[in-house]
């Protein structure tokens, strides 16, 4: 387990296990790849993140995570893999949150991508991603470069 600060340095636990803090987590966020690119969407106030959001009433994780990349980049998820879980204590609450890694079959144009501008495609992540106002503050902590580690290392 890794523990460290998000961008508002707020306590963060981060786990490899199946399922630490929660086995029905209210949050899923889905690092996502199509054709060699990463894919992101263009959060109306947040700037640039992978798609994520909220578990709905009576769904699951998994299925929340294919739904939110849909709606927020019109992605069809070809495979879809938990990666980790982690846990956030905020001033508002603690929030649990599984992370997917997603391969992307293909992107379809969308009339509406919710609380997003739609998605955005990038050849690589940016070096500096925490100094960069471009992206949203979930971009900035350790959850993704550690995520990304795991990820290559199980590929």
């Amino acid at each position: 387990m890794k523990t460290f600060y998000d961008f508002y340095h707020n306590p963060v636990k981060l786990s490899f296990e199946d399922h630490p803090f929660s086995k029905s987590p209210k949050h899923v966020w889905v690092i996502c790849r199509y054709q060699d690119q990463w894919l992101l969407t263009k959060h109306k106030d947040r700037g640039l993140e992978f798609p994520g959001g909220k578990v709905e009433e009576g769904e699951s994780a998994r299925d929340a995570a294919i739904r939110e990349v849909k709606e927020e980049t019109g992605a069809e998820i070809e495979k879809l893999t938990y990666v980790g879980q982690y846990m956030v204590e905020g001033k508002g609450g603690t929030i649990i949150k599984n992370v997917y890694y997603a391969v992307v079959s293909h992107l379809t144009d969308q009339n509406h991508y919710f609380e997003t501008h739609g998605p955005a495609l990038l050849q690589e992540l940016p070096k500096k991603i925490k100094h960069n106002k471009r992206y949203s503050f979930m971009m900035k902590d350790e959850v993704l470069p550690e995520c990304l580690l795991k990820i290559n290392n199980e590929a």
